[in-house]
């Protein structure tokens, strides 16, 4: 889910809450700090040039956790420090657990990823033509993105949308392109998801991930983020507007849905990551599927897989950021090293991903995770 940029502006940082995990032998001591050292000065750097009031990273290897930090002012009001424990919204890093959840229904043998849409969704928006979960899954479907019609979802941003008075915003909008012509990143296609697995389920979106991945997975930083529940160490959003730190803008977490509502904690995503890249969540093969990039109808191949980013077309670099309002993500993960790096803030239109990219350079060939 992403809204328009807004310029930014010079914001106090305050100092850091720290939590390194300690290494057992001495001779790890240095290049795990090194690089806490090296994310320190480049987090500091991005958030005195981005202007974002705070950040959380974690670094892992193999499944275990390097390095975890958290930087500046969590709720900037009340003065609250961000830790690696601090609740974000993560917007479209939500769309791999939503893709994670089909593939479990699908091993399960309750939904096949050729099936059409108008199987489970008959007042669906396909207007004729044969638009399958894959089309959804892969952003290849043509169905126009809601979060992209401008003011006529915008301007009502913060309803709570009904399904079938979101579906209808899309529904007579004319496609963009037939299914699997093109690739267009695109928030209905996942929203869709989402309704489906309610259909197939008999659950809720939000219990459903809940009961079926983040319980099992000891995730309890991680959650369907509705405004109106008490979530311990959630962070507050921000924006900033004519050189002045602002409350985002209210949004309804009943629009990003299975497309971006969720919220998460750096250590909790390092976790998940892990967890999803060593075949404890989805199946190896159901696994490949997602880090596969899809294949167009011409037989070109995308860059993305199920809900999650392949960088140059192979499995070396697997990404995804995320955007909602007051809030920037970005996750990235590379296979043949184990190495995950996860980066969250508070402002909306940060670049996260740049300070991933700046904490990976940094990273040794082969870091020796703690004990």
């Amino acid at each position: 889910m992403r809204r328009r940029r807004v310029l930014l502006a010079p914001l106090l940082v305050p100092p850091a809450v720290v939590v390194v995990i300690a290494t057992c032998a001495a001779r790890q001591a240095p290049a795990v700090a090194s690089l806490e050292a090296l994310a320190d000065t480049v987090v500091s750097v991005a958030m005195k040039q981005q202007m974002i009031p705070a950040v959380s990273i974690a670094i892992g290897r193999g499944g275990r956790t390097l390095v975890a930090k958290g930087y500046g002012l969590a709720n900037v009001e009340l003065d609250v420090q961000a830790s690696p424990s601090t609740v974000y919204r993560i917007g479209s890093l939500t769309k791999q657990v939503t893709a994670a959840a089909i593939m479990r229904l699908v091993e399960a043998g309750k939904m096949a990823l050729d099936d059409p849409i108008e199987t489970y969704l008959p007042d669906d928006p396909v207007a004729g033509r044969r638009i399958t979960i894959r089309h959804l899954l892969t952003h290849t479907s043509g169905i126009k993105s809601y979060t992209g019609l401008g003011p006529k979802f915008w301007d009502n941003s913060r309803l709570d949308y009904s399904h079938e008075k979101l579906i209808a915003l899309i529904k007579d909008e004319p496609p963009d392109f037939q299914p699997g012509e093109k690739v267009l990143y695109n928030n209905s296609g996942y929203y869709l998801l989402g309704v489906i697995i309610e259909k197939v389920t008999g659950e809720s979106y939000g219990s459903h991930v809940k009961k079926t991945l983040f319980d099992p997975l000891g995730l309890s930083s991680t959650m369907y983020c509705d405004n109106e529940p008490v979530v311990k160490q959630r962070a507050a959003g921000y924006q900033v507007s004519l050189g002045v730190v602002q409350n985002a803008a209210p949004l309804s977490m009943k629009a990003p849905f299975s497309a971006g509502a969720l919220c998460s904690s750096v250590t909790d995503l390092v976790a998940w990551t892990s967890a999803l890249m060593n075949g404890k969540v989805v199946s190896r093969a159901s696994l490949d599927q997602m880090i596969t990039p899809a294949q167009l109808n011409d037989g070109k191949p995308t860059t993305y897989g199920f809900g999650l980013g392949v960088g140059d077309g192979d499995k070396r670099a697997i990404s995804h950021g995320g955007g909602i309002n007051g809030f920037a993500s970005f996750m990235t993960y590379l296979p043949d090293r184990e190495i995950v790096v996860v980066v969250l803030t508070n402002l909306g239109g940060a670049k996260p991903g740049a300070i991933a990219a700046e904490i990976l350079k940094a990273i040794p060939e082969n870091p020796t995770p703690p004990a």
